[in-house]
C-alpha cells in the first residue's frame, strides 16, 4: 500500500512515512493509492469480533509494513479498559420513541470524553513505530491546531511519550470553558499549550504555514527534531476513524438489525473539518453498505453550501457558536475527497486549493458535483435549533446529548422531512459527552442561560439530570492551571521555537 500527495502524483511514500511526516512538502495531504474492499463475508467475520480485532484487521490492510503483533499491541494499549470506560470503546444506543431507526454511535467514552480519543489514543503508537521504520531518530514535534477537542486528546495521547514534544494552539475565545480547562491543566513534561488571538482557521492556517516553511524545518533540524501533526491532516489520525463505522455496522449485524446482504444504513456526522465524515466515505468506498452520508453543519455552514452548490466559499462571517468544535470555515480534509472524486487529478486539486488560499473560494466541475450529490446530503443548524434538539432528546428519548450531537440530530430530522427516508436505519455520530459543554446543555434543559466556571456547571448538570460526571472530567477539578500564554497568529512560529528552546 502506497500513499500519494493530493497535489503531486510524483510524491509517493509508504504508510509509515505518511504518518511520520504528517503532511507532504507541497502542502498536499497523503491518500492511499488504492482501497481494500470488504465483501459481505468479511463483514460477517468482523461481526463476531471484538472492537480491537476489527481495528487490527482494518489497520493491517492499510499498513502492511506493520506486523500483526505491533498492531495488536498498539490497539490494546489504545482501547483497553484502562483507557475507555465500559466493555466497548464505541457503543451504539438505540432511540426508540420519536426516532425508531436512529442509533447514537457514542465515541466519547475515552480519557478526554470526545471522539478524538478514538484516533489519538492510537496515533502515538503508530507514530513512534513509523519513525523507527523510516529510520528517524529525531524528536517528533507534534504541532496541532484545535477547535477544542483535538488539542486535549493530542495532549493526553502523547503526554510523556519518549521522543515526542506536543504543542497545541487553540482560539482564545473559541472553545468551551471545559475544553479550555482540560488543556491548560494538562500534565506531562513534553506538552505545551498556547491560545491564539483569532479563530480556529487562524490557528490552523498558522500551523500549516509552519509545516511548509523551509526556514522552520532547518531550525528544527538544528535541534535534531522534525515536525509532524496530530490533526486529521495526518493519515494516522484519519485511519483509526474508519474502524468505528465498520464496527457500528457489524454491531447491528450481530443484533440482527442488519440481517441480509447489502442492507444499507445512513450515517449522520456533525463536522467542521470534514475528517470524521471523510472516514465514513472511505468505509463506504471499501464496501460498507451505506446509503447517504449526511453532513451536519452549524451556523458556519460552508460545507453545507458546498455540498448543495459545488461552491466552496470561506468569504463569509465567522460565527462563534455553542458547538465550537465545528466553528471552522476552511475544511482541510475536503481536499482528500476532491482528489478521489476527480479520479486522482492532482493538478486540478492543487489549482482549487491555490484558488481557495488566494481568493477564498473555488467551484468544482459538474462531473465532480454530480458525484458529491450522489454521495452526500447536507444541512445546517443554528444555536436555537441546537438547544431545541438537546431539550427534545432529553425530554422525549431520555437521552442527554451535547451541542454537537444535537446538530446532527436536527439535520437528520431535516433530511427525513426533505426525502421521506425514515425507514433506513441511521447511525448518528455522537462526538462528545454532554459534560464537555454543560453550559449549553443546562441552558437547553432549563431554558436559562448558564454561565460561570466549568466545575460548578458540571455539578449543576449532574444534580439536575441524575447522571454522573464522567471520571476524566471529575478529575480536572484537582488539577492546577499550567498554561496561560497567548499570541497573535503571525507569532506562532516564534512561540514554537521559544518553546523548543
Amino acid at each position: 500500500m502506497k500513499y500519494i500527495s493530493t497535489r503531486n502524483h510524483a510524491k509517493v511514500v509508504s504508510g509509515a512515512q505518511a504518518i511520520a511526516q504528517g503532511i507532504s512538502e507541497d502542502g498536499g495531504l497523503f491518500v492511499p493509492s488504492q482501497l481494500p474492499h470488504y465483501a459481505y463475508s468479511d463483514l460477517q467475520a468482523l461481526a463476531g469480533s471484538s472492537y480491537q480485532e476489527r481495528a487490527v484487521k482494518i489497520l493491517k490492510d492499510f499498513l502492511p509494513e506493520f506486523s500483526l503483533d505491533e498492531l495488536r499491541q498498539a490497539v490494546e494499549l489504545a482501547y483497553g479498559n484502562h483507557k475507555f470506560s465500559g466493555e466497548h470503546p464505541a457503543p451504539l444506543s438505540l432511540q426508540q420513541k420519536k426516532h425508531l431507526n436512529m442509533y447514537m454511535l457514542e465515541l466519547w467514552h475515552g480519557p478526554t470524553c470526545a471522539f478524538k480519543d478514538m484516533a489519538l489514543q492510537l496515533l502515538p503508537h503508530l507514530l513512534t513505530s513509523s519513525l523507527r521504520k523510516t529510520g528517524c531518530d529525531k524528536t517528533a514535534v507534534i504541532l496541532t491546531a484545535t477547535s477544542g477537542d483535538t488539542g486535549k486528546a493530542a495532549l493526553e495521547g502523547f503526554k510523556d511519550v519518549p521522543g515526542t514534544k506536543v504543542m497545541v494552539f487553540y482560539p482564545q475565545e473559541g472553545v468551551s470553558p471545559m475544553q479550555k480547562l482540560q488543556m491548560v491543566t494538562q500534565e506531562g513534561e513534553n506538552v505545551a499549550v498556547c491560545a491564539v488571538q483569532g479563530n480556529f482557521d487562524d490557528a490552523q492556517t498558522g500551523v500549516k504555514s509552519i509545516f511548509t516553511n523551509d526556514a522552520m524545518r532547518k531550525q528544527l533540524e538544528a535541534r535534531n527534531a522534525v515536525f509532524t501533526s496530530a490533526n486529521s491532516i495526518n493519515w494516522g489520525r484519519l485511519l483509526p476513524q474508519i474502524v468505528y463505522y465498520f464496527s457500528a455496522y457489524c454491531d447491528l449485524m450481530a443484533t440482527g438489525e442488519m440481517d441480509y446482504e447489502g442492507e444499507t444504513i445512513n450515517i449522520v456526522v456533525p463536522t467542521g473539518n470534514f475528517g470524521n465524515i471523510l472516514a465514513a466515505f472511505y468505509a463506504k468506498e471499501m464496501g460498507l453498505p451505506v446509503g447517504k452520508l449526511i453532513c451536519a453543519s452549524n451556523s458556519n455552514d460552508v460545507l453545507t453550501e458546498f455540498i448543495r452548490t459545488g461552491v466552496y466559499n470561506r468569504n463569509r462571517p465567522f460565527h462563534t457558536t455553542i458547538s465550537p468544535s465545528m466553528d471552522i470555515l476552511v475544511s482541510s480534509n475536503l481536499e482528500r475527497l476532491l482528489y478521489h472524486l476527480t479520479g486522482g487529478k492532482a493538478d486540478q486539486v492543487r489549482q482549487w486549493m491555490q484558488q481557495l488560499a488566494q481568493q477564498g473560494y473555488y467551484r468544482v466541475d459538474p462531473e465532480t458535483m454530480q458525484k458529491i450529490t450522489d454521495l452526500f446530503w447536507a444541512g445546517s443548524c443554528g444555536d436555537e435549533d441546537t438547544l431545541k434538539s438537546i431539550r427534545e432528546m432529553y425530554q422525549v428519548e431520555n437521552y442527554l446529548c451535547d451541542s454537537h450531537t444535537a446538530v446532527a440530530v436536527h439535520v437528520y430530522e431535516e433530511y427525513v422531512k426533505a426525502t421521506g427516508d425514515s425507514q433506513t436505519p441511521t447511525v448518528v455520530v455522537s462526538t462528545a459527552s454532554p459534560y464537555k459543554f454543560p453550559e449549553s446543555v443546562l441552558c437547553a434543559i432549563t431554558g436559562k442561560q448558564s454561565e460561570g466556571e466549568a466545575i460548578p456547571l458540571l455539578d449543576a448538570l449532574s444534580a439536575l439530570t441524575g447522571t454522573a460526571v464522567p471520571e476524566p472530567l471529575h478529575r480536572v477539578r484537582e488539577k492546577a492551571v499550567r498554561f496561560s500564554a497567548s499570541c497573535a497568529p503571525e507569532s506562532m512560529a516564534e512561540v514554537v521555537l521559544a518553546t523548543l528552546g
